[in-house]
């Protein structure tokens, strides 16, 4: 792969995946039936208004299912990975992977053709 498509390859990864916050939200989420939102604010480190922001942005793409309920008089938010999030987050690690292999090693000239 030349120079070219390598930028291309990396600008081309699905920016709303692509994110750290989301990606780390998609992955706790892929490997759960579901996840209270505190959970994900522990994890995560981010504070409930920036989680609140980028689980918004993913449940606006249909990455993620968000249902509200009431633990005793407690409010409860559970999220859940979709159908579409799996193969979003499963695609962008096959377009992750591509582009990591195609980039050359530290100290390493690239060839030209």
């Amino acid at each position: 792969m030349n120079a070219p498509s390598r930028i291309g390859a990396v600008m081309a990864l699905d920016r709303l995946v692509h994110e750290p916050a989301r990606l780390l939200i998609l992955a706790v989420l892929v490997n759960a039936r579901e996840v209270e939102f505190g959970f994900l604010e522990q994890v995560s480190g981010l504070s409930k208004g920036n989680l609140s922001s980028h689980v918004g942005k993913l449940e606006a793409g249909g990455l993620v299912e968000v249902k509200k309920s009431f633990r005793g008089k407690r409010p409860l938010t559970e999220l859940r990975i979709t159908a579409a999030g799996r193969k979003a987050l499963a695609d962008y690690r096959q377009s992750l992977a591509m582009v990591v292999q195609e980039l050359p090693a530290p100290g390493v000239a690239a060839k030209r053709k």
